[in-house]
C-alpha cells in the first residue's frame, strides 16, 4: 500500500527486533532484516502516532511513557561506543498515551504513566530504520511482569479501540529468542526445531481460524512445538501476542527470513 493520507484505520506490525544495536552497526546476521525495515514504510500509510510495546520493559502494571521528548534508554551491556552514541530525536506522545492508558483503565486494568524513561532499544533501532528523520510521536507500553500469556492477550483486546485511529502499533520482540541457540550452532546449520515453531506462529496469526480459536493458541503457545526451546523465557514473544488480540484479525506474513542465522517472522494485520 502507498502512502495515503486519508486513511485513518490502525496498522499494527509484530517483528523481530534483531540482537541489540547489532543492526545499526552493520552486523552481517541483520542484512536481510535491515532491508526489511528500511522498506516497511513502503508498505504502511504514514501514522499519526506510534506506540511500540516492547520486549525490553517490564513492569508491575500496564504502564505508559508521557514525557514529551523521552530520551534514549541504552538498555544493552558490552558494544562498541558507537551504540552509546546513537540519537534519535523522535518526540513522544502524551496525547496517544493519555487515550492508551484512558482505554485500559476503562476496563478497570491497573495503569501507571512514567515520564522519566527513555526509549529502549526495541524502539529507536527499529525506528531509526523505518523512519530516520524521527519526525512521528512515538510512545511506549509496557510488558506486564509475571509475563502471563492471558494478561497480555486481554491488554491487546482492551486497545482494540485504537484499530479506529491513524496509529501505527508496533510490537517489538524475536520471534525466536533461546541466547544459546543463536549461538550453539554451525552458521550454517538448519534448526528445524525453530523452523517448526515459527510454521506454528505462521500458521496460528495468518491461518482463518476465527479470533476465538487464534486467541486459544496463543493463550497456549507454550503447548506449541518446541515452544520452550525458541523462548525459554516469553518476553520476546508476548509483544505478538498484545498484537493479534487488538487487531482482532488474521496477520499477513510480511518476513521470513535469517536474523543471525536464525529463522524470523514478522507480520502485519491491517482492517
Amino acid at each position: 500500500m502507498t502512502e495515503n493520507h486519508t486513511h485513518s484505520n490502525a496498522q499494527v506490525v509484530y517483528f523481530s527486533h534483531g540482537g541489540g544495536p547489532l543492526p545499526i552497526l552493520g552486523d552481517p546476521g541483520h542484512a536481510a532484516m535491515v532491508r526489511f525495515m528500511k522498506a516497511l514504510p513502503d508498505q504502511l500509510h504514514r501514522p499519526d502516532a506510534i506506540l511500540v510495546i516492547s520486549a525490553h520493559w517490564e513492569e508491575p502494571v500496564a504502564t505508559v511513557l508521557n514525557a514529551p521528548q523521552p530520551p534514549l534508554f541504552y538498555d544493552y551491556y558490552g558494544f562498541p561506543e558507537a551504540a552509546y552514541e546513537l540519537i534519535y530525536p523522535a518526540p513522544g506522545s502524551p496525547a496517544l498515551a493519555e487515550k492508551v492508558v484512558s482505554l485500559l483503565n476503562e476496563q478497570q486494568i491497573t495503569t501507571s504513566m512514567n515520564p522519566v524513561r527513555g526509549f529502549d532499544h526495541g524502539m529507536f533501532i527499529p525506528l531509526k530504520l523505518m523512519y530516520p528523520e524521527a519526525d512521528i510521536p512515538t510512545t511506549q507500553l509496557s510488558l506486564l511482569r509475571g509475563l502471563d500469556a492471558a494478561a497480555h492477550l486481554e491488554l491487546g483486546r482492551t486497545l482494540h479501540p485504537l484499530m479506529d485511529e491513524n496509529v501505527l502499533i508496533i510490537g517489538s520482540g524475536f520471534s525466536f529468542h533461546n541466547m544459546r541457540g543463536f549461538f550453539n550452532q554451525p552458521p550454517d546449520a538448519v534448526d528445524t526445531k525453530n523452523n517448526v515453531f515459527q510454521d506454528w506462529l505462521i500458521e496460528t496469526c495468518t491461518g482463518d481460524h476465527g479470533q476465538a480459536a487464534r486467541e486459544d493458541a496463543l493463550l497456549h503457545w507454550e503447548q506449541a512445538p518446541n515452544a520452550r526451546y525458541c523462548h525459554p523465557r516469553e518476553e520476546h514473544l508476548l509483544p505478538l501476542l498484545v498484537c493479534a488480540a487488538m487487531a482482532g484479525l488474521p496477520a499477513e506474513k510480511i518476513f521470513d527470513d535469517l536474523i543471525l542465522n536464525k529463522r524470523s517472522v514478522a507480520f502485519l494485520w491491517e482492517k
